[in-house]
């Protein structure tokens, strides 16, 4: 049985009943505003800035960490590799892309697919939580440990590394009522270490759990 932490957190502003057009508009000046963004000095050396997408709103998101070569060109999430191996923990689960919403702590590219720097984290945190407030997420997946840590923060929840923490379930309180998160490896990961795959995989079991409550 994987542990469980609760927290209650009120700064999540979402609200019942936004109608779902006016969710669409604001998601879309979002996206204007970042396509714009010049907070940090990503900014300098991006192709295209990276929102995110799915349905709105949307049950289940996943926030990974930044976007890489292929994001950059075409201006989506987890379009590269480790999109495809992230399309098959999805498929585990009885999932298809188009039932998740995807985005990411960094909206711009770092220099050689870096991880992003925590100021480049604090420019871009506006945006990840006016979307965390959008899409009205019950189920959020947290890839990696930069958007494990954001989250939890976020949250009011202690950060805690990865490697002890992937695949557990922790709770925390919106305005709509419980949000279960769950931290879990980057997809990326089990392309340099292919004994992550299997890892990934069972760590994707307690989604499925999760996914048949809510």
């Amino acid at each position: 049985m994987k542990r469980r932490e609760r927290q209650n957190h009120s700064g999540n502003s979402q609200k019942k009943g936004e109608p779902l057009e006016d969710l669409v508009e604001e998601l879309e000046r979002l996206r204007i505003e970042v396509e714009n963004c010049r907070r940090c000095s990503l900014y300098k050396g991006r192709r295209k800035a990276v929102l995110g997408e799915g349905p709105v709103p949307s049950k289940i998101m996943l926030v990974g960490e930044a976007p890489g070569y292929w994001e950059d060109q075409q201006g989506k999430p987890f379009v590269g590799a480790a999109g495809k191996f992230l399309n098959e923990l999805l498929a585990s689960v009885g999932l298809k892309r188009g039932q998740v919403y995807i985005t990411n702590v960094v909206k711009c590219r770092p220099p050689g697919n870096r991880d992003p720097r925590f100021e480049e984290e604090e420019a871009c945190a506006p945006y990840l939580e006016r979307q965390l407030s959008l899409l009205k997420a019950r189920l959020i997946c947290m890839l990696g440990s930069h958007a494990t840590t954001r989250i939890l923060t976020f949250f009011g929840l202690k950060p805690q590394p990865i490697t002890r923490i992937h695949g557990k379930i922790f709770r925390a309180q919106s305005l709509l009522g419980e949000i279960v998160l769950i931290p879990l490896f980057h997809p990326a990961s089990a392309l340099y270490k292919p004994p992550m795959r299997s890892l990934q995989l069972e760590d994707w079991k307690t989604v499925g759990q999760v996914l048949a409550k809510i």
